[in-house]
C-alpha cells in the first residue's frame, strides 16, 4: 500500500503536467544548492515551476495522465520545468540558465503531449515572448500612423513658412 505522502506527491505532479503548457526536462547534476536555488527564484518571478522529483513517482504520474514519452526520459536526476502561463518560458529560463551553468543538461521537453528533442527546446527558447511580440506589433501599427504625422507636420511647416516669406515681402 502507498503512503499518504508519496500518493500526494504523484496527485500534484499531475496537476503541475497537466495544467503545463509546455515541460522542460533538465539534468541537474553537478549543480550546487545555491545555483538550484538561484533557478528556482528566476522560475518563481517568471510564473514557471520547477520541481525535483523522484523519477518512479513521476513515472507513476506519466502513466495516470496518459503520457508514456515522459518515462522513457526519466533517467538520473532530472527536473521537471513546467509553464502554467506560456509555452517559451520554460524553454527560455532553463536555455538562459544553462549558458551561466554548464552542469544543467537539456533532455528535452513535451508540449501539447508530444516530445521535443533538445534542439526544439533551444529552438523554442528562442522564439520571442508574448510581450516581445505585442510590442512588435504595436511598433509595426503605429509605424505607419507616425509617417502620415510627420508628412502632415512638414506639409503645415512648409505652409506655415511660405505665408510668412509672403508676409516679410509686403511688409517691406
Amino acid at each position: 500500500m502507498a503512503r499518504p505522502e508519496k500518493i500526494a506527491e504523484v496527485e500534484a505532479i499531475v496537476g503541475y503536467l497537466q495544467s503545463a503548457q509546455s515541460t522542460v526536462l533538465a539534468d541537474y547534476h553537478g549543480i550546487t544548492v545555491a545555483q538550484m536555488t538561484d533557478f528556482r527564484a528566476k522560475c518563481r518571478e517568471s510564473n514557471v515551476v520547477c520541481r525535483v522529483v523522484k523519477n518512479r513517482l513521476a513515472k507513476i504520474a506519466a502513466d495516470q495522465i496518459d503520457l508514456p514519452e515522459l518515462k522513457e526520459h526519466l533517467t538520473g536526476p532530472i527536473a521537471l520545468i513546467m509553464g502554467p502561463e506560456s509555452q517559451v518560458d520554460p524553454a527560455k529560463l532553463v536555455m538562459d540558465f544553462a549558458k551561466e551553468v554548464e552542469a544543467l543538461e537539456v533532455k528535452g521537453g513535451f508540449m501539447d503531449g508530444a516530445y521535443m528533442t533538445p534542439d526544439q527546446v533551444i529552438a523554442l527558447s528562442k522564439i520571442p515572448s508574448r510581450d516581445e511580440l505585442y510590442a512588435k506589433m504595436m511598433g509595426s501599427i503605429n509605424s505607419p500612423l507616425t509617417g502620415i504625422v510627420g508628412v502632415t507636420n512638414g506639409v503645415m511647416s512648409a505652409l506655415t513658412r511660405a505665408v510668412n516669406a509672403v508676409a516679410e515681402q509686403k511688409a517691406s
